[in-house]
């Protein structure tokens, strides 16, 4: 069994999507449930795990509609305010809505490296535990001294970093970002996702040897209980097709003992975003 725990769908507007520069244009169009499912059906992945890509509350809508039409979207990883004065209200309506199982905001793009250290920020973030609510962290590497101090401040609270925190794979660089990384995984409340690599690597000339030593440091920092496959698609298809993505994880799984693929491929994710309900 296959859980994908980190997927974005979308309706491409320009304007909205702004982030997706010339670079990327191969995900310049819409990407809905049926194009996945074909990707899923050949693969044989089980589900998945829907993330947010817009940072407002019709995010959420859009991306609840598409699970209700759609089961192999296990769960949805939205947005909410975390600094609004109406939080608490917020939160008790998607404690409603069991396929919200955490939040997520775009902190790479935020220009304060310490955004997550802002005061209205923590407290919107100290709220979420009440409802058993995940956070992914998306950040890059130079905010990682800011998460470290983020994470140990809410022991009980469940964090992902998504994307292994972008660290610089074309240009090789390791060691900051290494040191970063086992410090915050020695945080037994935080996770790690083992997806975005390849759009963190050369797109044309990418190969698991540029990947390997990344995912070592993650897998070292994190153990196998804590981290979990993703493939980000569509993003992924920048540098690659599903197929290539899921042969990278492949291979970094036949490291792992029987048990901790199992773990790997699906039982974290089951266990990190709540999915028994």
């Amino acid at each position: 069994m296959i859980l994908d725990s980190h997927q974005h769908f979308w309706n491409y507007e320009p304007v909205k999507h702004a982030w997706i520069d010339d670079t990327m244009n191969v995900i310049r169009q819409d990407f809905m449930p049926e194009m996945l499912k074909k990707e899923f059906d050949e693969y044989q992945i089980e589900g998945c795990i829907a993330v947010q890509a817009d940072q407002n509350e019709a995010e959420n809508e859009f991306l609840l509609n598409l699970a209700e039409n759609n089961d192999f979207i296990k769960g949805i990883v939205g947005w909410v305010d975390l600094q609004s004065d109406s939080l608490e209200e917020r939160l008790k309506y998607y404690d409603s809505q069991k396929k919200i199982k955490g939040f997520r905001h775009i902190v790479q793009a935020e220009k304060d490296p310490d955004f997550l250290l802002r005061k209205p920020f923590l407290a919107g973030i100290s709220q979420l535990s009440n409802y058993n609510f995940t956070y992914d962290i998306l950040v890059f590497p130079h905010q990682l001294g800011a998460v470290l101090e983020f994470v140990k401040k809410f022991p009980k609270q469940k964090f992902v970093i998504d994307h292994l925190a972008k660290p610089y794979i074309k240009d090789g660089f390791i060691e900051g970002w290494a040191n970063q990384i086992k410090a915050i995984g020695a945080c037994e409340n935080v996770w790690c996702k083992l997806s975005g690599m390849i759009t963190e690597a050369d797109y044309k000339k990418w190969t698991y040897k540029d990947l390997d030593p990344y995912m070592n440091i993650v897998l070292e920092a994190f153990g196998p209980e804590r981290i979990l496959y993703g493939s980000d698609w569509p993003v992924c298809l920048v540098a690659g097709q599903y197929g290539e993505v899921l042969e990278v994880a492949k291979r970094f799984a036949n490291s792992l003992s029987a048990q901790e693929q199992e773990q790997f491929w699906f039982k974290n994710a089951i266990e990190f975003y709540n999915l028994k309900q």
